[in-house]
């Protein structure tokens, strides 16, 4: 069995009880950063060996831990943060255990853009999520696509580029409404709301952005 579980985006205490008997049986645990991974098992006493399975892992690292799962182990895999699948790696693992024909089982928990939904403060029955924008290649005909969406539009962005991307989406969309969740559930959550041009001078570049783009002609 490989079960697919979500971790705190920040907040240790954000984990489900599930998910912490699930990483106590399981007889191993896949996680981006095992240093980060630990961190959060020492908290609640939880000890199982850690393999590291990242953006930057070979196929052949996939393979192994498909081979583990078909001699009989069972695994979690969780990322450095949220729901594993969702703008990370865990996808490619995934879809080949399910070609393999390994069981895989969802254990939820947090995710960000769950989250600065859940606080947006306008109506949500409907939007488009792009998670993180290309750096270069396909930036700009995914952020025409934001201007030209008839639902609001929630992606993320890193520390490095949330300047450049708001400027660059109010280039092309012009002045939207936004909310950001920088840094959710940590220390220093901030949830910031107004036009694009009215935030940008107030972004710490620290950490990591959700954002959404209220395209609502309400």
């Amino acid at each position: 069995m490989l079960y697919i579980v979500g971790t705190p985006i920040g907040n240790l205490e954000d984990i489900t009880l599930r998910a912490l008997r699930i990483l106590k049986e399981v007889d191993l645990i896949a996680c981006e950063d095992t240093r980060r991974t630990g961190i959060l098992l020492q908290n609640y006493q939880i000890s199982k060996p850690l393999i590291s399975y990242h953006q930057h892992s070979k196929l052949r690292k996939v393979d192994s831990i498909i081979e583990k799962l078909k001699s009989g182990q069972n695994i979690a895999l969780v990322t450095d943060a949220g729901t594993p699948g969702i703008s990370d790696p865990g996808g490619v693992l995934i879809e080949k255990a399910i070609k393999n024909k390994i069981e895989v089982e969802p254990i939820p928990g947090p995710s960000s853009f769950a989250a600065i939904l859940s606080v947006a403060g306008f109506y949500l029955d409907k939007f488009l999520y792009l998670g993180f924008l290309p750096k270069k290649k396909g930036k700009l005909t995914l952020t025409k696509k934001i201007a030209a969406s008839q639902v609001p539009v929630v992606i993320c962005e890193s520390p490095y580029r949330i300047i450049e991307t708001l400027k660059t989406i109010l280039q092309i969309a012009g002045d939207r409404e936004v909310v950001i969740g920088h840094e959710l559930t940590k220390k220093f959550q901030e949830i910031l709301r107004g036009k694009i041009s009215e935030i940008l001078p107030n972004i710490r570049p620290q950490g990591e952005f959700v954002i959404i783009i209220n395209n609502s002609k309400d």
